[in-house]
C-alpha cells in the first residue's frame, strides 16, 4: 500500500497519521500519538479511521520527555507488524516556523534542515522538537522523500502594514515581523469552506481556531489577509496557558521591578497565564464551563471578550465580514462559547440558530443572520498529506527532483 506518513513532533509527544497516497482527500487510514505521561512512561495510542482503538500500550521512558528517535522506533515496530505491506512514498512534517524564506512546502535536504535550524531562534519552544522529529525520520526512512509543511506559510502574503511592527525598519528586515501561525489549520478549513459554500469562501471570512492554542485569521478568496498571532504564538487571543496580547510595558515592569529574566518571563507567558492563570483552576475549557467558581466564569468572559475584539480587528482588515467559521477543540465542541461570541455581534446582523448550534449542523446561522456562521472541524494532518501528495504529483509531472518543483498553492 503506497502511503504518506505525517509527523508532528512536539516537546513531549509525537503525533502521526497514515494516508493512502492516491486517496488523501478521503481521510487518514490510521492516526495516533506517542506521548510522555511525566511519570517515567509514555502512552502509544493508535486509532483507525472510524475511531476504533488499534493499539494502546505503555512504554518506559526517562523523565517527562520522549526522545524522537525512541518514538519513531516504537512507531516503526508497530507498523512492521500491523501494516506489513506498507510502501511508504513520503513523510510529511509539520514545522512551526518557515520564516520569510519558506512560503510553501519544501523537500527536506541538508541545506533546508540547516536553514530551519537557523530559524529555531524564532520559535525556540517548538522548532527544535520539529527538527528532532525530522532527524529521526530521515534516519529511520532513508531514501524516502521528506517534506516540510509550515504553519507560517499560509500567512506569507501579508501586506507590509499587516506584517510590520512599529519598530525601526531594520528590525523588520532582520525578521522581526508578524508571521502568523495555525496556518495548516486555516488552509484546511478555508478549502473545506470552498467545498461547502463556494460563493461564501470567495468573500470576507474570519476563521476562529479556538483551542488550547487560539487565534483568528482574516481570509479572503482563500488567502490569509491578517492574523491575531504575530512574531510568536503568544500574541492575540487569551489561550489555555498563554497570555495573548499584552502591553510590552508590563514585561519591562516585570523585568525592572520583579527581577524576572527571559526564562522566567517565558514560563509565565507560555505556561502560567491564559485561562489557567486567570482562573487559578485549569487551562481546560471543559473544566471551566463545568465549574461554579466565579474565577472560572471571569476567565471565560476574558476569553470571549478578546475573541469579540479581535473579530472586529480582522473584519476591519478586510473592510467587513461575510462569514465566521469556528474550528479547533473549543470552536468545534463548545456551543456555549460559540453562542456567547456571536451574542456580541447582534449589531452586525450576526445571529446563531440555537438548535443548529447544539446539534451536528455545519452551518449555524439563524435565518435572519446577515453574516453566515459555520462550524468546520480542522485536520492539520490531512492538510500536510494533501500538500505532500500535491508536491509529489507535480514532481512526477515535471520529471524533476522534488526540491526543484515550483509549488502552486
Amino acid at each position: 500500500m503506497r502511503s504518506i506518513l505525517t509527523l508532528n513532533a512536539g516537546s513531549s509527544s509525537l503525533k502521526f497519521a497514515l494516508f493512502g497516497l492516491t486517496d488523501v482527500h478521503h481521510g487518514q487510514l490510521i492516526g495516533g500519538q506517542i506521548a510522555a505521561d511525566g511519570s517515567g512512561g509514555a502512552r502509544f495510542l493508535v486509532r483507525d479511521c472510524a475511531g476504533g482503538v488499534l493499539a494502546d500500550r505503555r512504554y518506559a521512558v526517562p523523565g517527562a520527555v520522549i526522545d524522537a528517535d525512541r518514538a519513531i522506533e516504537i512507531l516503526l515496530a508497530w507498523l512492521s507488524t500491523a501494516v506489513p505491506k506498507l510502501d511508504l512514498s513520503a513523510v510529511g512534517h509539520r514545522v512551526v516556523h518557515g520564516g520569510a524564506e519558506f512560503s510553501r512546502p519544501v523537500a527536506l535536504d541538508d541545506g533546508v534542515v540547516a536553514a530551519l535550524t537557523r530559524l529555531a531562534r524564532l520559535a525556540p519552544l517548538h522548532q527544535p522538537f520539529n527538527l528532532k522529529g525530522i532527524a529521526a525520520a530521515r534516519a529511520a526512512f532513508p531514501g524516502v522523500p521528506q517534506i516540510a509543511c509550515f504553519d507560517t506559510a499560509f500567512h506569507a502574503g501579508h501586506a507590509f502594514e499587516q506584517a510590520a511592527f512599529g519598530l525601526p525598519r531594520a528590525y523588520y528586515e532582520d525578521g522581526i515581523r508578524r508571521y502568523g501561525f495555525h496556518g495548516l489549520s486555516y488552509d484546511y478549513v478555508a478549502r473545506q469552506l470552498a467545498r461547502i459554500a463556494p460563493a461564501v469562501a470567495e468573500e470576507r471570512v474570519v476563521i476562529a481556531h479556538l483551542g488550547n492554542g487560539a487565534s483568528l485569521c482574516a481570509v479572503r478568496s482563500g488567502r490569509s489577509v491578517a492574523s491575531t498571532m504575530g512574531f510568536s504564538a503568544l500574541d492575540g487571543l487569551v489561550m489555555g496557558t498563554r497570555c495573548g496580547g499584552i502591553d510590552p510595558g508590563v514585561l519591562l515592569y516585570l523585568m525592572a521591578e520583579k527581577g524576572m529574566d527571559a526564562a522566567a518571563l517565558t514560563d509565565l507567558l507560555y505556561r502560567q497565564s491564559g485561562l489557567k492563570g486567570l482562573s487559578g483552576l485549569s487551562h481546560d475549557m471543559r473544566a471551566l464551563e463545568a465549574s461554579a467558581a466565579p474565577q472560572a466564569a471571569e476567565a471565560i468572559a476574558c476569553f470571549i471578550a478578546r475573541i469579540r475584539r479581535e473579530i472586529g480587528a480582522m473584519a476591519a482588515a478586510m473592510g467587513g465580514i461575510d462569514a465566521l467559521v469556528f474550528t479547533g477543540g473549543i470552536g468545534e465542541n463548545s456551543a456555549r462559547i460559540r453562542a456567547e461570541v456571536a451574542a456580541g455581534f447582534d449589531w452586525l446582523g450576526l445571529a446563531i440558530d440555537p438548535a443548529r448550534n447544539t446539534d451536528d449542523s455545519v452551518e449555524l446561522s439563524a435565518p435572519s443572520s446577515r453574516v453566515r456562521v459555520f462550524r468546520i472541524p480542522t485536520d492539520e494532518d490531512a492538510m500536510i498529506a494533501r500538500h505532500v501528495a500535491g508536491l509529489m504529483a507535480a514532481a512526477a509531472a515535471d520529471l524533476v527532483p522534488l526540491d526543484q518543483v515550483k509549488w502552486a498553492a
